[in-house]
């Protein structure tokens, strides 16, 4: 079962950040909220940003378990593509969200964004039924010749789910 969370309000308060403010109390009341795993209190911000690093950022250097940092959000955002690898608004993730800039401001907003996307959005759902998946590329497709980019080594991410476990909302079980 996925997280109580991480659900398709979550994923719709993030896309709609930039425009409404009750989007952006929903969204900083989820990843502050406080969370509780193995008797350990953490926030959703951070099992957010540890999943975006298990996931994307594993040749960025970061320690096993740690969380993506700005630098590693940022640095893997060029290499995720919805359906297939083209450098367009439908199959850049990065723009096809409009996020030109990935900074310490708005890279866990990234992150989230992806990982909601991925536990209960669009691409949950078309990754379900088949039909298009998240692929991440090799390091910087952005310096990469147009040969290079037609030959790179793409792998898929299915949709995901935070399982809930033992995580319990507001830190006590």
């Amino acid at each position: 079962m996925a997280h109580p969370l991480i659900n398709r309000a979550f994923y719709d308060a993030i896309v709609s950040f930039e425009t409404s403010d009750e989007a952006q109390e929903t969204y900083y009341r989820i990843m502050d909220t406080e969370v509780e795993r193995n008797g350990k209190k953490d926030t959703v911000r951070n099992q957010i940003l540890r999943v975006y690093a298990m996931l994307f950022c594993e040749d960025m250097g970061l320690a096993p378990g740690q969380p993506a940092t700005p630098e590693a959000v940022e640095g893997t955002a060029d290499r995720l593509y919805v359906g297939e690898m083209r450098f367009d608004p439908r199959h850049w993730y990065r723009m096809r969200h409009h996020f030109p800039v990935i900074d310490e401001d708005n890279y866990d907003r990234f992150a989230a964004l992806v990982i909601a996307d991925l536990n209960a959005g669009p691409l949950h759902e078309t990754s379900k039924n088949g039909e298009s998946m998240l692929l991440v590329g090799e390091k910087n497709p952005l310096i990469m010749s147009e040969e290079e980019r037609k030959h790179q080594v793409l792998r898929s991410v299915p949709s995901v789910e935070i399982t809930t476990g033992d995580f319990t909302p507001g830190g006590e079980a």
